[in-house]
């Protein structure tokens, strides 16, 4: 998948969504932003392990009260 980075510093990464990409991970599985993200910041700046990524939003998914 290409992603379509809109605007990036040391800081803030911004990043156009795809439909039907969720956000963040949940129980369905399904790939996800943060993952697709996370992988692309470990890659171009060689990052060892894990990297930090914090989301601002998540609006892609219904919500209900339980």
């Amino acid at each position: 998948m290409e992603l379509n980075v809109i605007y990036e510093d040391n800081h803030v990464i911004v990043v156009e969504k795809p439909v039907n990409i969720p956000s963040q991970g949940d129980k369905t599985g399904d790939l996800d932003m943060l993952t697709i993200v996370k992988d692309y910041l470990k890659k171009k700046y060689n990052k060892p392990g894990e990297a930090y990524l914090g989301l601002v939003h998540r609006l892609d998914r219904p919500t209900r009260a339980e």
